[in-house]
């Protein structure tokens, strides 16, 4: 998987505090802008393969699934009455490191598996390590730069992590939520944070929106507890303490309310410190992301250039001429009818259970301009 984000967060806040989690279907974003993770949803569709392991691709052979995800989703976003930002990731934290060679480790694995596979014929088997060889290329990304430029729709370059710039924008009131599978969002300080926005139709997933607020309310703990519980729970920037799950973790914040607290009470014979934890700043980082500035942030929404993505989509990576200007016109349509603007009272929810549990993995990934109005 790309992004690991928080282990297990999204179980247990399912568990802990249901009321934070309410399912929704994309119109009731209408008049909405919404700050999307791109590295997060370039993943996403770079792993819609087909059955038989291969990605979509132009006639030349090249990749073209990044491009048909982001350009129909888009649309199909926007359709809806939502106001789309992407923001892409810059560079990584000094502190990601040893998580970004444990990477390197399981894809140097999943190559020898994936060699295996296809030696067998293991149709199955060659999907599943397939996936787990996807990475985004640089080449991805600039790509996909220059296919939302064309379509008039602004993004954001950002410094550090897009997770937590899009927690940033959320904070600033810039954008009314981010829409990201990473749960560290919400570590970040995210208001408002979707699953599943930039899902396909296909995978009939409902939006899930987490509210923030009423996710610590269920917890019971302030935005600091929060943050440390979830570097006990096991994020991306530092390893975790052995034998310390989602409940002990709970536990020993309830208790103790600090990781310093924490650290010099523990058992240290039943539960080891790892050498030179770095949780202090790790905390730091997610208190303090490195983020552009938002009030520095002016978001533009443009008209489609229809020849531009014409010459880009039809004649450079073999789409249709007739998709490609009817997405346009689509593009241009909503935009012309996104003036009038959301009447808040007209929303559609999903009928939710109460204490539906979340699958313990769906904190993980599966798949990593213009002021809008909260």
């Amino acid at each position: 998987l790309q992004k690991m984000g928080i282990k297990g967060l999204s179980k247990v806040i399912a568990d802990f505090s249901p009321n934070a989690i309410t399912e929704r279907t994309m119109n009731s974003f209408f008049g909405r802008t919404i700050a999307i993770d791109a590295s997060m949803s370039l993943y996403q569709f770079l792993i819609a393969i087909r059955q038989d392991g291969s990605q979509l691709s132009a006639e030349s052979g090249e990749t073209t699934s990044h491009l048909i995800g982001m350009f129909y989703r888009t649309i199909r976003m926007v359709e809806n009455g939502i106001k789309p930002v992407y923001v892409f990731d810059g560079k990584p934290p000094v502190l990601k490191s040893d998580e970004l060679d444990k990477r390197t480790e399981r894809r140097t694995e999943a190559e020898e598996k994936y060699a295996d596979a296809v030696q067998a014929g293991d149709s199955e088997a060659i999907n599943k390590f397939s996936r787990r060889l996807t990475k985004v290329s640089k080449e991805h990304v600039d790509e996909c730069k220059r296919l939302l430029k064309l379509m008039g729709i602004p993004y954001i370059e950002a410094p550090c992590e897009a997770e937590a710039q899009c927690a940033a924008l959320v904070k600033a009131k810039k954008v009314f939520a981010a829409a990201t599978e990473d749960m560290d969002t919400l570590t970040f300080g995210s208001d408002i944070m979707l699953r599943y926005l930039t899902f396909s139709e296909a995978k009939k997933m409902p939006i899930k929106e987490f509210r923030f607020d009423d996710v610590l309310h269920g917890l019971n703990m302030t935005h600091e507890e929060f943050v440390d519980f979830c570097i006990l729970l096991g994020c991306d920037y530092c390893p975790t303490i052995k034998g310390v799950g989602p409940k002990k973790a709970y536990d020993l914040i309830k208790q103790y309310r600090n990781l310093e607290v924490i650290v010099e009470k523990l058992d240290k014979k039943k539960y080891p410190i790892p050498e030179n934890w770095q949780y202090k700043a790790v905390r730091k980082l997610f208190l303090e992301p490195e983020v552009i500035d938002c009030n520095t942030i002016e978001l533009t929404w443009k008209d489609p250039d229809e020849q531009g993505l014409i010459t880009f989509l039809v004649n450079e990576k073999n789409f249709g001429h007739n998709r490609v200007v009817n997405g346009c016109a689509k593009l241009l349509s909503a935009r012309r009818s996104s003036t009038q603007g959301r009447i808040d009272s007209f929303f559609t929810v999903l009928v939710t259970k109460k204490k539906r549990p979340a699958d313990e993995g769906s904190s993980k990934a599966t798949a990593k301009k213009g002021k809008g109005k909260k």
